[in-house]
C-alpha cells in the first residue's frame, strides 16, 4: 500500500502542475510560524470582496499533497483525513483508493475538458517548512506572484529541525526570494527575522505591522467591551496617507489585527480602496482553535486558541487575556513542541508571564509541568496551580472549577489534545 499511496501522490502533484499551467490562476503563497491559517482567512475575506474567484487551502494543507488537492478541488475536512496521518480508525482500503481515485478523475477533468471550466481566479496556499528545502519543494508545484510572510518570532516552531532560528527564517525567505520583478512580497514589519529576509527578493515589497515605517499599518489597536462584555476589535488602518477605521466582532488579540493588516496588503495590490478592504474585513471570522472567545458553561467565556502553540503565540494569548474584564482569568496551557534545545527556556519564560497575568494555571503533561515551575518560581502561589497528565484527567477538575464570569485560555501544541477541554467547557 505505501508504495500505491507514492505513486498516487505522484500522480496527484502532476496533475495539480499541469492543471496550474492551463488555467494560470493567481497564486498568494503564505509562510510564517505563526498566524498562517488567520492571515489565509483574512485574505480570502479581502479578495472575495474584489470580484474575484477565490479558493483557499483547507486545513493543515501545507504539504505537497496538500497544495496539490488545493489546487484540484474542494475537498471536505473528512476527505481530507483519508490521505492524512490521523486517518480515522477503522477506515478501509477501499475508502482511500475510492477518494484518491476522486481526485485524481477531478484533476484529470479538468486538464482535459474540451472547453475551459469554470476555476479560481485566485488560490491561496499555505506553504509549509517543517523541514529544510520544504518550501523550493512546494515551489516547484505551485509558484506564487504574491507571498506573504506573518511572522517568525524568537523561537519559532519547528526549530528542532533547524540549525538555528535564523535559519528557520532563512527557509521561510525562499518563498519571497523567488518571487518575480512584478511580484509582491508582504512582510510584517515588527519581526526582526522576516525584516532581515527582504534584501533576499527582487519583488515589490509591502511591509505591515505597528511599526512607524511599515507602509500598511496598525494604530490605535483595542478590545471593545459593550456592559462588560469583549464584542471584538478594533484598530486603525493606515496606507499612503490615508486611513480607515476597522471593527471586527468577536475577535480579540492582535494576531487577528497582523491578520487583517497582511490582507489589507494584498487588498492594496488588488488595487482596493481602504474602505473596501476595511468593509471586507467585517466578513472576517476566526476558525476553531484560533483565538475565538465563545461561551462557556456556567457563564464562562472561553478563549479557544487550542490548535497549536509557539512561544510568540503563547505570549500574544496571555496579553490578549489580561486585557480583557473578568472575574477570574484562568489559563490551561500544555506543551510548545518541536523547539529543540529552546524548548526548556522557552517553557520556563511562558511560565513568568503566566504569573503575571492568570489567576489559576492548569498544566497539561510534561509542558504543562515547566510552565507551573516557572510560575510558581515567578512569585504564583501553589494552591493556584494544578497539574494532570492528560487533558482527559484533568476534565472532572476544570469542570467544577470554572464559574460564572470566568475567563478560560485553552492552548497547546495541537498533538497535546486540548481540543477535548474545549468540548467539555462549551457545553452550553
Amino acid at each position: 500500500m505505501k508504495k500505491l499511496t507514492a505513486l498516487l501522490r505522484i500522480i496527484v502533484t502532476s496533475l495539480a502542475k499541469a492543471v496550474l499551467w492551463r488555467y494560470k490562476p493567481t497564486i498568494i503563497g503564505v509562510t510564517g510560524s505563526v498566524g498562517k491559517t488567520s492571515t489565509k482567512m483574512a485574505i480570502l475575506a479581502v479578495v472575495a470582496n474584489s470580484n474575484q474567484q477565490v479558493r483557499v487551502s483547507g486545513g493543515n494543507l501545507n504539504n505537497e499533497l496538500g497544495i496539490s488537492m488545493t489546487i484540484l478541488g474542494d475537498w471536505s475536512e473528512e476527505e481530507i483525513r483519508l490521505v492524512s496521518h490521523d486517518t480515522p480508525a477503522g477506515t478501509s482500503r477501499g475508502e482511500k483508493l475510492s477518494f484518491w481515485l476522486k481526485v485524481i478523475i477531478k484533476g484529470l477533468s479538468l486538464l482535459f475538458a474540451i472547453r475551459r471550466v469554470q476555476y479560481p481566479d485566485v488560490l491561496i496556499l499555505e506553504y509549509g517548512a517543517d523541514r529544510p528545502g520544504d518550501i523550493r519543494r512546494l515551489m516547484k508545484i505551485a509558484h506564487p506572484i504574491i507571498a506573504v510572510l506573518t511572522a517568525v518570532g524568537d523561537v519559532p516552531v519547528h526549530v528542532e529541525f533547524y540549525d538555528s532560528p535564523e535559519a528557520l527564517a532563512k527557509e521561510k525567505s525562499h518563498l519571497i526570494e523567488k518571487l518575480p520583478a512584478a511580484g509582491y512580497a508582504i512582510v510584517n514589519a515588527d519581526d526582526g527575522a522576516i525584516m532581515k529576509t527582504i534584501s533576499r527578493t527582487r519583488a515589490n515589497v509591502v511591509t505591515f505591522g505597528f511599526d512607524k515605517t511599515a507602509m500598511v499599518r496598525l494604530s490605535s489597536f483595542s478590545h471593545k467591551v459593550v456592559s462588560g462584555m469583549p464584542v471584538g476589535e478594533s484598530f486603525r488602518l493606515e496606507y499612503g496617507g490615508g486611513g480607515e477605521l476597522v471593527n471586527i466582532p468577536n475577535t480579540f488579540g492582535r494576531a487577528h489585527a497582523y491578520a487583517a493588516a497582511a490582507a489589507a496588503a494584498v487588498g492594496v495590490v488588488f488595487n482596493m480602496t481602504l474602505e473596501q478592504i476595511a468593509q471586507a474585513l467585517a466578513n472576517y471570522h476566526p476558525v476553531p482553535g484560533r483565538m475565538r472567545l465563545i461561551p462557556g458553561i456556567k457563564g464562562s467565556r472561553i478563549m479557544d486558541d487550542c490548535y497549536n502553540a509557539s512561544p510568540i503565540s503563547m505570549r500574544n494569548a496571555l496579553e490578549t487575556m489580561k486585557d480583557l474584564p473578568a472575574k477570574r482569568k484562568i489559563a490551561i496551557l500544555g506543551a510548545m513542541r518541536e523547539l529543540g534545545k529552546y524548548s526548556i527556556p522557552a517553557h520556563e519564560a511562558v511560565g513568568d508571564i503566566v504569573a503575571k497575568t492568570a489567576n489559576i494555571f492548569i498544566g497539561i503533561g510534561d509542558g504543562g509541568k515547566l510552565i507551573a515551575a516557572s510560575a510558581k518560581e515567578a512569585g504564583m502561589k501553589k494552591e493556584k496551580i494544578m497539574l494532570f497528565d492528560t487533558a482527559e484527567a484533568a476534565l472532572d477538575a476544570i469542570g467544577n472549577l470554572v464559574e460564572m464570569g470566568d475567563l478560560v485560555l485553552i492552548k497547546a501544541s495541537h498533538s497535546v489534545g486540548l481540543d477535548v477541554v474545549v468540548k467539555e467547557l462549551t457545553k452550553v
